[in-house]
């Protein structure tokens, strides 16, 4: 079978490179690369996108609607990575595992929007629990979250890396997007169902890349009053047979007494676990993920194989990590 024509839309960018180096490997797939003077020319991208069988957009929102719109015509298929798309319609959200049929509306898409890397996390814990009516939609959902600096952009990248070069303090870390109006909320809200806009309040520390994304929940103020058990049970069933999606044994979590947020960098592993203290009715739910892996390139490449009929792992890795 002849190899699948690529173009990666913004290669230089930190998702473009890794997912570029996913993808060099492979001889089932042939990229179509611009020289840096091509990069941002109009004729040359649209020449690239409609040359390819796939391509993926590794760029800011305005830009990836304009390579969409450059798109216009050709038989080419888009992953945007941008969040220019991802509550868009005739876009399909590109996270496969999360809900009963998302894999088969990827596999038969056109058009797909990547997630966002805490989003991924939160729509991961939440969307089952609403669905199975454990968390009702109108509950007051607040996300707390970490992030590597690559987690918060081009501008904090430059910021922390600027600071290290002066032996800036090693673990420093901030809270940001104070203002909650951070570009994932209304991801998270329409695909996990949420009646409401959840509190997000993201942080980001001295270390490149990996993530955690936590939602707290009191099980004593919910409807049904769940245990544990019960969320779990859920979480456990919904990803079951995902290649890529890990819920850990209730036993293992007990056990965790610290997280390390880097234990999955690498590989395109999406971790749950679920800590709780039974007897006063309180848990908290936490996605582990590198924010460059499932959080963006790697989740980019899954989607890609499925849109290709490929093998859903090919070039990826998968880990089953201790916590």
């Amino acid at each position: 079978m002849a190899a699948a024509r690529v173009f990666i839309d913004g290669e230089a960018g930190t998702t473009g490179l890794q997912i570029r180096e996913r993808l060099l490997a492979r001889d089932d797939i042939e990229l179509i690369s611009l020289d840096d003077a091509q990069r941002k020319d109009a004729a040359a991208r649209r020449d690239a996108l409609h040359a390819a069988e796939v391509a993926i957009l590794c760029l800011p929102d305005d830009a990836a609607r304009q390579a969409a719109a450059l798109a216009e015509g050709a038989s080419v298929k888009l992953i945007d990575a941008s969040t220019a798309h991802r509550t868009a319609d005739g876009w399909v959200f590109g996270f496969p595992e999360f809900r009963p049929g998302q894999r088969e509306a990827v596999i038969a898409a056109d058009r797909v929007s990547n997630p966002g890397c805490y989003s991924t996390g939160a729509i991961a814990i939440l969307a089952p629990l609403v669905t199975a009516g454990l968390v009702p939609a109108d509950y007051p959902v607040t996300i707390n979250a970490v992030s590597g600096y690559t987690g918060g952009g081009k501008a904090l990248i430059a910021r922390y890396e600027a600071e290290g070069a002066d032996g800036y303090k090693p673990d420093a870390y901030y809270h940001y997007a104070l203002g909650l109006t951070h570009k994932h909320v209304p991801e998270i809200t329409r695909w996990a169902t949420l009646a409401h806009a959840p509190i997000f309040e993201p942080s980001v520390a001295r270390y490149a890349q990996g993530m955690l994304v936590s939602v707290p929940l009191a099980l004593w103020a919910l409807p049904k009053a769940p245990t544990p058990a019960a969320i779990h049970a859920v979480l456990a069933e919904r990803y079951a047979d995902a290649r890529f999606v890990r819920v850990a044994p209730l036993g293992e979590a007990e056990g965790v007494r610290e997280l390390d947020p880097q234990a999955l960098n690498g590989t395109n592993t999406l971790e749950l676990l679920v800590f709780a203290h039974a007897e006063t009715g309180r848990a908290v739910v936490t996605a582990r993920l590198d924010n460059l892996g499932k959080g963006a390139s790697g989740a980019a490449v899954q989607n890609l194989n499925l849109m290709l009929g490929l093998a859903e792992d090919a070039g990826l890795e998968a880990a089953r990590a201790a916590a």
